[in-house]
């Protein structure tokens, strides 16, 4: 791939996405709760802030927001995440949600045979009503931006949010700017538009603007259609071959991928993860990561996002597949050992665990 120079841009990654207010019950539940801790989050938006707060990039988020005290928790919030907030549209807000909202994302951990839960409230959001027209995108993309990304979780929320994807995902390559997606399915944005087969339609259109394509177990056989060889009902046997056919079954079919990567997570309970991930590249053909078995997990949410921030620092600066994947397994397991969508980790402790370091007390 052809990726600007950071010397030529302002920025080093754009991210266009919802971000909501996650409440944490931390480690209750959200039926029993009585305070919630609150963070931000949005698959797309995470991806960018890790970029910026782990890995020390430039980066900016595109969202909208409803201009009440909620809207503005979630500013302050991003704030701590030191993206560029000029490009958030703020919505005029009518009282009680009746025309426009911020979304709300009620999420509990799990811990052993009891799983995640996630309970999204984001009908009729801002950023769901959200046009082509509402940012001038050969502005933004001309003052010089290395990565954009966005993906199916955004596409997902309405039909003019997958016609702004498609806007943005041309302007970027109308200015030389590498686009990556994260399929990210979620049944439940979903099941009342049309369930899978919409998906498909939405994101197989989509696909057609991507460089570089990003999912995990179960993304590429619901978004995408693409079914993997071998594996369970429960993704519990992940056998590396089948997702590798399936790669290359994806190069073919889409050939303006330039790189292919999906993570790889076998569930034995809420708290024990098997984690890896693999990659393709047209250059460079495949590479894997180091298989992390058994993976203590204190909050699954956001692995994913920190995988794909890790994976696009990795080809951003090292330029390099297998230290890109390396990179991404690697900060998606940190991220993963604290609660919230969001990174609290460094690129000292990303390197250090994709070079094979281990847990031993630092002091």
């Amino acid at each position: 791939m052809k990726i600007k120079s950071a010397k030529e841009t302002r920025y080093d990654i754009v991210s266009l996405g919802e971000v909501m207010l996650r409440l944490d019950p931390g480690e209750g539940r959200v039926r029993t709760a009585r305070s919630f801790a609150v963070w931000e989050g949005g698959g797309e938006y995470n991806v960018a802030r890790g970029l910026r707060r782990c890995f020390g990039l430039r980066g900016a988020i595109v969202t909208s927001l409803a201009d009440n005290e909620v809207g503005r928790l979630v500013e302050d919030l991003m704030l701590t995440g030191g993206l560029d907030l000029q490009y958030v549209t703020w919505k005029k807000y009518d009282g009680i949600g009746r025309t426009v909202r911020n979304g709300l994302n009620f999420t509990e951990r799990g811990f052993g045979v009891r799983g995640a839960v996630g309970v999204s409230d984001r009908g009729n959001t801002a950023i769901a009503q959200m046009q082509p027209d509402d940012i001038d995108w050969d502005a933004l993309f001309s003052q010089g931006v290395r990565w954009f990304h966005t993906g199916g979780i955004f596409a997902g929320l309405s039909e003019s949010s997958a016609k702004v994807a498609e806007t943005a995902m041309k302007a970027a390559h109308k200015h030389g700017t590498i686009v990556s997606y994260d399929l990210n399915y979620r049944p439940s944005l979903w099941s009342g538009i049309g369930g899978v087969e919409r998906a498909q339609q939405v994101n197989r259109q989509l696909a057609q603007y991507v460089d570089v394509m990003i999912g995990n177990e179960e993304d590429f056989t619901a978004s995408l259609g693409l079914e993997v060889e071998g594996a369970n009902e429960n993704l519990t046997d992940l056998d590396t071959s089948g997702f590798k056919k399936m790669i290359e079954k994806a190069s073919k079919e889409f050939p303006n991928f330039q790189v292919i990567a999906t993570t790889l997570r076998g569930v034995t309970s809420a708290s024990r993860n098997d984690w890896a991930a693999i990659a393709w590249s047209k250059e460079i053909g495949f590479a894997e990561s180091t298989a992390r078995k058994d993976l203590e997990i204190m909050d699954r949410v956001g692995g994913g996002d920190s995988f794909a921030s890790g994976l696009i620092y990795g080809l951003l600066e090292i330029g390099d597949l297998k230290s890109a994947v390396e990179y991404g397994a690697a900060h998606g397991a940190l991220a993963m050992t604290t609660p919230g969508d969001t990174t609290m980790v460094t690129l000292a402790e990303v390197a250090k665990l994709a070079g094979g370091g281990s847990a031993r007390v630092i002091r």
